[in-house]
């Protein structure tokens, strides 16, 4: 399917998405008024149908990328009669994709980049990967020359600023190819042993020597052909060929290396550090008919991870500096010192530990910045390194009194185009509250910003000149993303897409045209191909069974909290045919999972099965309600760490605010509102129940978190800090401690062979509720699946269960 659409122009159901969109924003008290009668689905929706294996939907395209000269486009798409992936190509002139396996031999595939490709300075040359070896291929003829050929991956294919080589990676180590010699050589051997001490010649054996005639030629001997050997070796091997010895109690965790190839920057942690205690999980059903039993990870605070050392390693002279980062500002500082007095706890008695989290080099070898980040994640910091002096140069720190995001941590060097410009430092910060883009100069005590506004910076990517930046930003509406271009001179914005549903992009070689992938809200993430103005729809690998029903688009609705939330609550309101059913309306409330997540937007869901049974709930007569309460995504820092310490607490409050616009806005029934969610969703059902019983009165919590202090440490130390450091925050945040508050009817639901969050949680919330003497509450175990569900019929077997539990308690 082919498509072209210039920026004014704006299919129906996307303006009438956007126009809604629009007067929610505005004219909330306009939009239920006028639309208390909603077009249902022409066909009436069955679980059967929903939640059958997603072929019937057809599947999203997956891994984009350019050829190598720009003039075709690849792409992944997962075939219908299995989970094997086809490979497909579209020409920028052809209107049609076409499967690459079906017209191509084997031997012309395997000449087919298996991503981007990677140029020299003048485009002439490209690098690229296949099968894990690595491919150059010369552009103006075409010709492509194989360079390795190992039983390894190799991979971070770059050439260097001596353009007749290259350097990759393989097994943590980098690799250094000759492209006129044909040499290939390993740039640094590390070694995680001590140095080779010489033998020490005691007293006695001192005397050996001295008694023994034989012993003494013996070791003449020996020394003679250990110079003879070394003698050799300088004829052969230079200095930097020589071994690198990192300590027996260090590991090697990650490597980098100069494009000049005269510097290589080294991390590493203490060897077989403790990790505290694994779990244990069982699995039942099993091809051999025995139980089978598989360690899984340490729960959150068991053993505190460790920091990395960063060493600096001059590959010419071969001499090792090791880099300290006792010069990162607030290093010495312990931002949970009040915690950890109030629990009379040792304080911290050396600088806090620190990982570095990655490496950017400037392109011409000559400066390299490195981010790093406190374990204890209140702290992130950018430094580059003094070559000269050895040593690091801090350039910019973020802190957060609750925490560091893991996202919005991009950072890089502008590209250099002339012999005089000053390297120039790009990332992206929250510190203004949002994600937004800065620069900053080696001179400069204080970085440039460049976005502003209550809008979120995405992925940014910096053009081959170095004066422009394309990103993704959600800047019209929280819940559209849309591709921009920033000029950096002068921090003009231009609006390159009007798709609402943006979710990644690529530009070509010459950045003439820009691929695009994007979604709906019904459309499985698809193709676009943006040239100046214009936007061309690739593809649509949707059914014509899926396409032919009318599916509810969902309305996005700003809810206003009543907690001082500084924003209005985005949701989605999904109603029933008001004409067809009388009376108040019962509600049915969705939480979305993993917590910092966003499920209010224009594009295709994650939870995209949940999206259609919202529409077989409303065809039964329910308001559906799905919100992007705070701790979600998108919204900036504030939002986001709005549950530091009180996991469940303000989620409930919006929930509860909800309810309460609902009431305002639409004829419902408070005394039949049911609730269901699965992860973070699943906790948040649990807490909602537990919490607020008079407001709820059924609640599926599907494989959901029911004691913080089983979860892992990344992501709950976060949040909550440790159970030791902070037991009242885990107290307080955990539904177990509520659970005698249960008074509705309530389902939990847990794949057993989850090692995310550990059907153990379920079973432990089972035997508290049994000990409470609890009634009208039901555990459902799925002895094969996992925390995401893979199977047709477990996901039909719990939804069955979650629309039986709504019909009996909360349904007309």
């Amino acid at each position: 399917m082919l498509m072209i659409r210039t920026m004014s122009q704006a299919s129906p159901i996307q303006l009438s998405i956007r126009l809604l969109a629009v007067a929610s924003l505005f004219l909330p008290w306009l939009l239920p008024a006028a639309a208390q009668t909603d077009q249902q689905p022409a066909t009436q929706l069955t679980l059967t149908q929903i939640m059958a294996e997603p072929d019937w939907i057809g599947h999203p395209v997956e891994q984009a990328w350019w050829s190598t000269d720009g003039q075709e486009i690849f792409y992944h798409i997962q075939q219908h009669d299995g989970p094997l992936r086809e490979l497909h190509a579209i020409t920028l002139h052809d209107a049609e994709p076409q499967a690459v396996d079906r017209r191509l031999s084997l031997a012309q595939r395997s000449l087919i980049n298996d991503s981007n490709a990677v140029y020299d300075r003048s485009l002439q040359r490209a690098l690229y990967l296949r099968h894990g070896d690595v491919f150059m291929q010369t552009m103006d003829t075409g010709a492509v020359r194989q360079l390795t050929r190992t039983a390894g991956l190799e991979r971070q294919p770059l050439f260097m600023t001596n353009s007749d080589q290259i350097m990759y990676q393989r097994d943590q180590h980098w690799w250094v190819h000759d492209l006129v010699s044909g040499l290939s050589y390993q740039a640094a051997d590390l070694r995680s042993e001590d140095q080779p001490e010489d033998p020490e010649h005691g007293p006695l054996a001192e005397q050996q020597l001295r008694l023994f005639d034989t012993l003494r030629r013996q070791q003449n001997d020996q020394q003679a052909e250990q110079e003879f050997t070394e003698q050799l070796a300088q004829t052969y091997v230079s200095d930097a060929d020589q071994p690198w010895y990192l300590g027996a109690d260090r590991e090697l965790v990650g490597s980098s290396l100069s494009p000049s190839g005269e510097w290589l920057l080294v991390i590493t942690a203490e060897k077989d550090a403790e990790q505290g205690r694994s779990g244990k999980m069982p699995s039942y059903v099993t091809l051999s008919g025995y139980t089978d039993i598989e360690d899984v990870r340490t729960r959150v605070g068991q053993k505190m991870p460790g920091g990395h050392e960063l060493l600096l390693l001059n590959l010419n002279s071969h001499e090792l500096y090791p880099l300290s980062r006792e010069v990162l500002p607030g290093i010495d500082e312990d931002p949970l010192a009040s915690l950890r007095a109030a629990q009379e706890l040792e304080p911290l008695s050396a600088s806090r530990a620190a990982w570095v989290m990655d490496v950017s080099w400037h392109e011409l070898g000559e400066q390299a910045a490195v981010q790093w980040r406190s374990v204890d994640n209140k702290d992130r910091w950018l430094t580059t390194v003094n070559f000269q002096q050895q040593r690091l140069e801090p350039r910019h720190r973020l802190h957060d009194d609750a925490w560091i995001t893991w996202n919005f941590n991009e950072f890089g060097w502008l590209p250099h185009n002339s012999v005089d410009a000053e390297p120039i430092l790009w990332f992206v910060s929250e510190q203004s509250g949002y994600a937004h883009l800065y620069t900053q100069t080696l001179q400069a005590r204080q970085p440039t910003q460049h976005t502003d506004g209550q809008w979120e910076v995405y992925t940014p990517v910096i053009s081959r000149s170095g004066d422009s930046v394309y990103f993704i930003a959600n800047r019209a509406h929280p819940g559209e993303y849309e591709l921009y271009q920033l000029q950096l001179e002068d921090d003009s914005l231009r609006t390159l897409t009007d798709l609402d549903g943006v979710e990644s992009f690529t530009l070509a070689p010459d950045e003439s045209h820009i691929l695009v992938q994007y979604s709906g809200s019904y459309l499985p993430t698809q193709l676009a191909l943006v040239n100046a103005d214009q936007t061309r729809l690739l593809t649509d690998t949707r059914t014509d069974q899926f396409k032919a029903v009318n599916w509810q688009a969902p309305r996005i609705v700003p809810v206003n909290s009543q907690h001082d939330a500084g924003q209005p609550i985005q949701s989605k309101l999904y109603l029933p045919d008001l004409t067809q059913f009388s009376g108040p309306r019962p509600v049915v409330m969705f939480v979305h999972g993993a917590g910092y997540t966003q499920n209010t937007h224009l594009r295709y869901p994650y939870y995209f099965r949940e999206q259609m049974f919202h529409n077989l709930l409303s065809q039964r007569g329910y308001i559906v309600l799905d919100m992007d309460f705070r701790a979600s995504e998108g919204y900036g820092r504030d939002w986001r760490t709005a549950i530091y310490q009180q996991m469940g607490h303000p989620e409930l409050e919006d929930l509860l605010d909800g309810l309460d616009w609902l009431s305002e806005n639409y004829t419902i029934d408070r005394t039949r509102v049911g609730i269901y969610g699965g992860s973070y969703g699943g906790f948040m059902a649990l807490m909602a129940m537990f919490r607020a019983p008079d407001q709820f009165q059924a609640g599926a919590a599907l494989r959901p978190v029911t004691d913080w202090t089983a979860y892992n440490h990344g992501y709950t130390s976060n949040i909550l800090n440790t159970p030791e450091l902070d037991p009242e925050a885990y107290r307080k945040s955990s539904p177990i401690e509520y659970a005698d508050g249960l008074q509705g009817k309530l389902l939990i639901a847990h794949g057993m062979l989850d090692d995310n969050v550990f059907y153990q949680d379920s079973v432990r919330l089972a035997q508290r509720l049994i000990e409470l003497r609890k009634a009208d509450w039901e555990l459902a175990s799925y002895p094969l699946e996992a925390h995401s569900f893979i199977y047709a019929d477990s996901w039909y077997d719990e939804y069955r269960r979650i629309l039986k539990l709504f019909e009996n308690t909360i349904a007309d």
